[in-house]
């Protein structure tokens, strides 16, 4: 038999295998067979399928939401828990503490200061106008104690802590928390909450009423200016319309308020904090949320507590 008898036959297969030095044999291709190819969503199918990832995720925002303020209580108990504790058992770390209170001091004395002298200023002038035309420029006085006491003033302080402190709490305790430190800390036993939280906590209701009082300084004393500088307003009348309606009932209501601020912007901020995920973006977002729900949390405390103030404890001329 001939040399070709010898070589081996390729199906459609491919079972036989071809000599190395071979090179004139082809492998028959293989056939592959698909099936009908899906048609393509509609508009109308990809609205209604968009409309409807957006009701599932709108159906979920208020669990979320019932779960974070659960967190927020939470942790508002254990800090108090701890603050409280380590205040009777003297445990707590005043060196720590002093040192929160004076870089959140730092980091918002200035911003106090500049926003309470355009506020003070605002108040005058725009009282002012009011009160030439109606012949009573010796109220302008009370109006300038009336509105700084009891709304500039705590309002100012509470934006500023919401703010500058809030971004300041919630960007260190997020970077620890991407830097795995609140992890090492639970791991050798210590709660970051007693560690982390309490001081800044504590610093930050600490500073609270010095920044109402810097606030309030300042913006009465900006009004005082523009009301005599300007206005023409003698300084007896100006001072004598003020004692008649601000009282030290409404200082001890902004210190009130001012305090209540500090300890929602604390809370928020360390939750917001100590929740980061997903690192540095994680800590961005995490300030953001901070300043976002601060803001909102302090305008909702802000009407009750004024309520409850103007329920209990009526305005009247002194």
């Amino acid at each position: 038999m001939g040399e070709h008898a010898t070589r081996p036959t390729v199906t459609g297969g491919g079972a036989g295998i071809p000599p190395a030095g071979d090179r004139g044999l082809r492998v028959p291709a293989v056939a592959v067979t698909t099936g009908p190819r899906p048609a393509a969503p509609s508009p109308w199918d990809r609205t209604r399928g968009t409309a409807l990832r957006g009701v599932s995720r709108a159906s979920k925002i208020p669990g979320r939401s019932v779960r974070t303020i659960g967190r927020g209580v939470l942790l508002a108990l254990a800090v108090l828990k701890y603050a409280i504790r380590d205040i009777v058992t003297l445990r707590l770390p005043v060196g720590e503490l002093l040192v929160q209170a004076w870089t959140l001091l730092r980091v918002t004395a200035t911003p106090a200061l500049l926003m309470a002298i355009p506020i003070g200023a605002l108040v005058s002038v725009q009282v002012g106008g009011l009160v030439n035309q109606l012949g009573a420029t010796s109220m302008v006085g009370a109006a300038s104690g009336f509105g700084v006491i009891r709304q500039g003033a705590p309002m100012a302080a509470g934006f500023l802590m919401g703010g500058v402190a809030a971004a300041a709490i919630a960007s260190d305790l997020g970077a620890r928390q991407i830097r795995e430190e609140l992890d090492a800390l639970r791991a050798m036993g210590i709660d970051p909450v007693q560690r982390l939280v309490v001081p800044r906590f504590l610093a930050l209701v600490l500073i609270a009423p010095l920044l109402c009082f810097v606030i309030i300084a300042s913006a009465v004393s900006a009004a005082y200016l523009i009301a005599v500088g300007i206005n023409g307003i003698t300084p007896g009348s100006f001072w004598m319309s003020f004692g008649s309606f601000a009282r030290v009932l409404d200082v001890w209501g902004a210190l009130t308020k001012t305090v209540v601020f500090a300890a929602i912007v604390g809370i928020i901020s360390s939750l917001r904090g100590i929740e980061a995920r997903r690192g540095p973006r994680g800590v961005a977002d995490a300030v953001s949320s901070a300043v976002v729900l601060n803001v909102v949390c302090i305008v909702i405390a802000n009407v009750s507590i004024t309520q409850l103030l103007t329920m209990f404890f009526p305005m009247e001329v002194s």
